[in-house]
């Protein structure tokens, strides 16, 4: 059965893993969303963890006709999909002398697990993002390889911004009319998303995604820039769900900022420079980046893992064995990303946030 992290949650057996879970969820609205549809099972003779689907390229459209006439023939396009599930997580050594020293809340193996559980978070997001199996054959191809070249791909120079980017600085967009220009640029973009109408198959069962669940994805400055635009137009709303997590939203889609990479040093959606209008000549633009639309569920964006298999499991250090230093780990996986449908994310290029 497909499974959330709230449903692996309520099946685990072990408090840590029980604990760890429940930090993931916390801190990770993202990947509380995420279905994971548990069927990859190991084949014998050598088989590979391989999770395969048809991804349904475009739609077809249907229309009136005249009588006496025939339909013009038009076919859905779709394409075979096949993704390689890893695991991911890490491991650290500590002294058994030092994992005693401090309280319980702030020893050295709760820092290390502490850590460790937001690389492991990080990596994941990061991942769902900028995965590129030619760069990691171990990770999985990311939202910006799979919406490249698609009908959900917005670029503003395709779409009548003769610049080639949006401008959404504070600077720039200082009046009400200027900011419900910019939120029709963002509405047209985001009429080209197709919800999930299954969520996660399983509707009623506890900690089951609902169909329709939909966000924004973006990093701090493309997010805040959202968020002001949004309360121009009064379409702004904050709540507080059953984690105590604030959830932000602009109308329907909550807004969420996945963060800096594991390094911290940057944002996993990046501010980067180019030369917008494809003119040449030098005329490069600073301060661009890209805002993701998704929306969840197994005919939409989901995750991929093992049958049988704990989503998330960890080992403590073993001090009841002799041996100074003891390992610890925690694993997430193997998983992987799965886009059923290339119309239930897409993303929007060249946004100048700064």
């Amino acid at each position: 059965m497909p499974v959330t992290l709230a449903q692996a949650q309520l099946n685990t057996a072990v408090d840590v893993d029980y604990a760890v879970i429940d930090n993931l969820r916390r801190y990770s609205w993202l990947l509380d969303r995420i279905v994971f549809d548990d069927t990859v099972t190991p084949g014998t003779g050598g088989g590979t963890l391989t999770y395969g689907y048809t991804r349904l390229k475009t739609v077809r459209t249907a229309a009136f006709r005249a009588y006496n006439t025939e339909y013009s023939p038009s076919e859905a396009e779709r394409e075979r999909v096949t993704v390689e599930l890893h695991p991911h997580g890490g491991a650290f050594n500590v002294d058994r002398v030092l994992s005693r020293l401090g309280p319980g809340t702030s020893n050295e193996i709760t820092f290390q697990m502490q850590q460790l559980l937001t690389a492991t978070q990080q990596k994941w997001q990061e991942e769902l993002i900028t995965g590129d199996t030619a760069v990691d054959s171990n990770g999985f191809d990311g939202l910006d390889k799979s919406l490249t070249g698609t009908a959900t791909e917005y670029d503003p120079l395709d779409n009548g911004t003769t610049a080639g980017y949006l401008d959404w600085r504070a600077a720039t967009v200082i009046t009400q009319p200027l900011a419900m220009a910019a939120l029709d640029q963002l509405d047209e973009f985001l009429s080209l998303i197709t919800p999930s109408k299954t969520g996660g198959g399983d509707a009623g069962a506890p900690g089951a995604l609902p169909p329709g669940e939909r966000a924004i994805l973006g990093n701090r400055k493309s997010i805040t820039r959202i968020r002001a635009l949004a309360r121009w137009a009064g379409l702004f709303t904050a709540d507080k769900d059953s984690l105590g997590r604030r959830i932000e939203r602009y109308g329907d889609w909550a807004l969420v900022d996945i963060g800096d990479g594991q390094a911290g040093a940057n944002p996993i959606i990046p501010i980067y420079s180019e030369d917008a209008d494809e003119g040449g000549g030098g005329s490069t633009i600073t301060g661009l980046t890209d805002i993701y639309a998704v929306t969840f569920g197994l005919d939409a964006l989901h995750g991929a893992s093992v049958a049988g298999i704990p989503l998330v499991q960890t080992w403590m250090p073993d001090f009841m064995h002799a041996g100074a230093v003891k390992s610890g780990e925690i694993e997430m996986g193997p998983s992987a990303m799965v886009l059923k449908n290339t119309k239930a994310c897409g993303v929007l290029r060249k946004v100048k946030v700064q």
